[in-house]
């Protein structure tokens, strides 16, 4: 395998703190919506992030890197193993949409 092989993608997701469940959503704009249960306290949602998308995708938590985010709801995550079109595909026989835009503030 060469360099160029190497599977990558890139997901801007938004974070939701203290759930009532886990869950991973898309609104109408494409817009990627992870509810985790974990706080916003010790990097504890950041975990919970990684842990949900590993889940989700079938990658070991390993294959994520936090790029941007550490604090703040908006991440932006690297993905290794997988590539854009992989990652759409997985997810999507798994994922909500919701149906509204969410609220800004």
């Amino acid at each position: 395998m060469t360099a160029g092989d190497v599977k990558r993608a890139v997901l801007h997701v938004r974070v939701v703190p203290r759930a009532a469940r886990a869950a991973l959503t898309r609104d109408q704009a494409g817009r990627w919506r992870a509810h985790v249960t974990a706080p916003p306290i010790d990097g504890a949602a950041n975990r919970a992030l990684v842990a949900l998308l590993a889940d989700r995708l079938g990658l070991p938590k390993r294959a994520f890197a936090l790029l941007r985010g550490e604090r703040g709801r908006d991440k932006i995550v690297a993905v290794e193993g997988a590539s854009p079109a992989e990652i759409d595909t997985r997810l999507g026989d798994v994922v909500s949409r919701v149906d509204k835009t969410p609220r800004r503030g």
